[in-house]
Order: C-alpha cells, then sequence, then structure tokens
C-alpha cells in the first residue's frame, strides 16, 4: 500500500524534503520557487524576488515568454519525440534558422551544454585525425585554466578547480591546459598534434573574467597559422547576454565550432546545439554520434522561437544598452564595498572587496531583500538578469547589493 505524501506548508518544508531524499550535488539558497513571470519569481509562501541570475543565462528572455511558451504549447499538442529514427517536420527548420542566424553552415543538436561541449571535443579529434591527418590517438587539445566547460568525466580530466576533479579519476589523456588571457602561453602549447582550442570568449564560472583586447583575434590567427581549430563555448556568453549575438562578435572573430545551449532552449527546454563550418561537423557518419532526445520536436520547436526572438536584434540591442547602465551603476560601488567590478553587457562579476562579506553569505542577505543572486568562488556575485529587465528593476537589484556590501 503507498503512502500518502503531503505537500508541505512551507518552504521550510519543501527545503527538508530537497535534502532528505536528493543527492547533495548542490548548495541552493532556502528559497522555494513557485511561479516566474519575466524578471520576478515567486516563493512558495507568496514572496516575490527579483531575478539577478537567469539561470546562469538559460533564462535569457525572462520567465514564460509569451512567444516560447506558446510555442511549446502548440508543439505539445502534436508531438514531442520521435527519436532521429524518422525524420520530423521541426528539425531541419531549426537547423537551417539556427545556421542563419549563426552564419554557420550545420547544426548538430544536442540536448545539455555539456554534450555540446563534448560533442565538439568528438568532432574536433576526428577532423584531425580525418582531415588534418594526425596520427591516431595523437590528438591534443589546448584549453584554458580556470575554465568550466561541464561536469562529465571527460570535461573535469581538463579543469582547475579541485572541487570538480577530487576523487573523480583516473582522468582522459589529450588535453593541455595554460593560462587564460596568456596568448605567448598559447602559442607554447600549440604543438603539430593540436587538434584545436577549446575557449570561452569570457569565463563565467571563473568571475565573468573578459579577456585582455586581441587574446581572442591573437587565438584565431594561431589556429590559422597551424590549422588547428577554433572552438568557442558560448553557452552562457553567447545568444545576446553580452550585447551581441556571441561573444567572439565583439572581437570580429570566428570560430571554427561553437558550443551553443542554455538560452537556446528559452528557459523551457534543455537545448544546445553544436554549429560551425560544414568540412568539420562534416566528418561525422550515420552511428558515430547521436542522441535519443537531442533535436527532438519539442526542443526544435521552442528553438526555432528562440531564434526568431533573436533574429530581431532587440535583445541584442537591449543587452547593450541596460549592460551599460548596469556596469554604470555598479561602478558607482567600486571604493565601497566593492573592489572590482568585470563583464560586457548584461553580465557581471561583482568582486566583493576584502573585510566584506563571503559571497555565500552575500547570496543569502540579498534574497532576504527580495534578489535572488549567487556567489562563484566565495568572493564574486555573478550578476546576470534577464534581458527583458528594466531600468527600475536594475536600480533595484544595485540598491541592494549595495546595501549588503556596500562601506
Amino acid at each position: 500500500m503507498t503512502a500518502t505524501i503531503d505537500t508541505p506548508a512551507t518552504a521550510a518544508g519543501y527545503v527538508d524534503l530537497d535534502e532528505r531524499w536528493s543527492t547533495h550535488n548542490y548548495h541552493p539558497l532556502p528559497v522555494v520557487i513557485a511561479e516566474g513571470d519575466g524578471a520576478w519569481v515567486t516563493d512558495v509562501d507568496g514572496n516575490r524576488y527579483l531575478d539577478f541570475l537567469a539561470g546562469y543565462s538559460a533564462l535569457n528572455f525572462g520567465h514564460r515568454h509569451p512567444a516560447l511558451v506558446a510555442a511549446a504549447v502548440e508543439q505539445l499538442g502534436r508531438v514531442t519525440l520521435t527519436s532521429r529514427a524518422f525524420h520530423h517536420d521541426q528539425f531541419g527548420l531549426f537547423c537551417r534558422e539556427l545556421a542563419e542566424l549563426t552564419g554557420t553552415d550545420l547544426v548538430l543538436p544536442m540536448n545539455s551544454g555539456a554534450e555540446a561541449v563534448e560533442s565538439a571535443i568528438k568532432v574536433a579529434r576526428k577532423w584531425a585525425y580525418q582531415v588534418k591527418g594526425l596520427p591516431a590517438g595523437a590528438a591534443q587539445i589546448v584549453v584554458a585554466g580556470s575554465n568550466f566547460h561541464g561536469r562529465t568525466t571527460t570535461i573535469v580530466s581538463f579543469s582547475t578547480d579541485d572541487t570538480a576533479r577530487a576523487d573523480f579519476g583516473p582522468f582522459t589523456p589529450g588535453f593541455t591546459v595554460v593560462k587564460y588571457g596568456d596568448l605567448g602561453a598559447m602559442a607554447d602549447a600549440i604543438t603539430e598534434h593540436t587538434a584545436a582550442v577549446l575557449i570561452e570568449p569570457i569565463q563565467g564560472e571563473a568571475g565573468v573574467v573578459v579577456p585582455p583586447a586581441g587574446y581572442l583575434a591573437g587565438i584565431r590567427k594561431l589556429c590559422d597559422d597551424n590549422n588547428v581549430l577554433m572552438i568557442a563555448d558560448e553557452i552562457q556568453s553567447g545568444l545576446a547576454r553580452t550585447g551581441e549575438l556571441l561573444a567572439l562578435d565583439h572581437d570580429g572573430v570566428r570560430a571554427d565550432l561553437y558550443t551553443l545551449g542554455k538560452a537556446l532552449g528559452g528557459g523551457i527546454m534543455p537545448v544546445s546545439a553544436v554549429v560551425g563550418r560544414r568540412e568539420v561537423l562534416g566528418v561525422l557518419k550515420p552511428g558515430e554520434h547521436g542522441s535519443t532526445f537531442g533535436g527532438n520536436p519539442l526542443a526544435c520547436a521552442v528553438g526555432r522561437a528562440v531564434v526568431k526572438l533573436l533574429a530581431t536584434g532587440e535583445f541584442q540591442q537591449r543587452s547593450r544598452e541596460l549592460g551599460a547602465y548596469l556596469h554604470g551603476r555598479l561602478a558607482e560601488l567600486v571604493g565601497h564595498g566593492v573592489a572590482e567590478v568585470r563583464g560586457r553587457g548584461l553580465w557581471a562579476g561583482v568582486e566583493i572587496a576584502p573585510g566584506g562579506p563571503a559571497g555565500r553569505a552575500a547570496s543569502e542577505a540579498l534574497a532576504k531583500r527580495g534578489v535572488l543572486c549567487k556567489e562563484t568562488h566565495d568572493t564574486t556575485l555573478r550578476v546576470a538578469p534577464p534581458l527583458v529587465i528594466t531600468r527600475e528593476e536594475i536600480d533595484r537589484g544595485v540598491q541592494a547589493i549595495a546595501n549588503v556590501i556596500g562601506r
């Protein structure tokens, strides 16, 4: 006989359920969200919060954007999954529209960001053997320290974060790690066996770190000079977050492959993709790579609606203009509890000055003031509000940060 499970009466009750029944691989703030709309969420007790994180950029268009919800609802009434054993009427349209939006040739749809990165790694290695002519098993990929590309076994093999790596070995070989922003170190690391450079145009998990001027263009030249692929991880930085469609666009640089995710699913579905040049992605043949849910009809319908929103340029413009306003307001806090503000567009890393509260304590204090934000590496608040936010809402969020860490 199945026992009846009572619905918790308070937020604390829901937190207790999570603590009792879920694996503790996250340490969320003690806020239990029940509803979302635009830049705002409401918890189970009826308290409203300004979302200053936007699902780490997965909610670029805000909670429950009507065009995205409508696309999902319409597709839910038709068909949600076919597997790739068959064609469906959303797949080719999604691939064409995303390729046209990003100025690329081919699209490889997947689900999570980590899957996209894993897929790009596999493609780069096969390209190295089939096209560049490297000996079997010799391909190397150069990556940057303090990176975050996901949490699969292969990806944490080249992480420099001890928490991500400890007790998960043995690790996958084939990666060389160099300091982010150091073009000389990157040049020294590229050898005749290098297949690709995998890089974040802006490092999000590291604290929204923007590289020095000329760094990304320098990587592009190194790749061109050495017949090496440039892979840009735009899972957090892409799709209008920084004020351009892709963060690399700020530097006038084109990658051979891009990994996309998070906002590509509009905060509704896990949707990711690798997009890039035909002669690179074209090395994959049937049976060599796949995903049952990758490119499913529901994901493609939502992804098409996302592409349509981005094609207008409205969200890129909002990110540019409101991002300038956000950074201007945050800059006023430097010297008053804030040591530094980094970032681009509606994306900022707020470095708490020595002597201030720890990042976790600051995040908890902000939640009590009705603003949801999250720390990274204990000293940095990561600010990434939905692109539908207003100036008045930015003012509210910045004032809360000033109240918590200002002095």
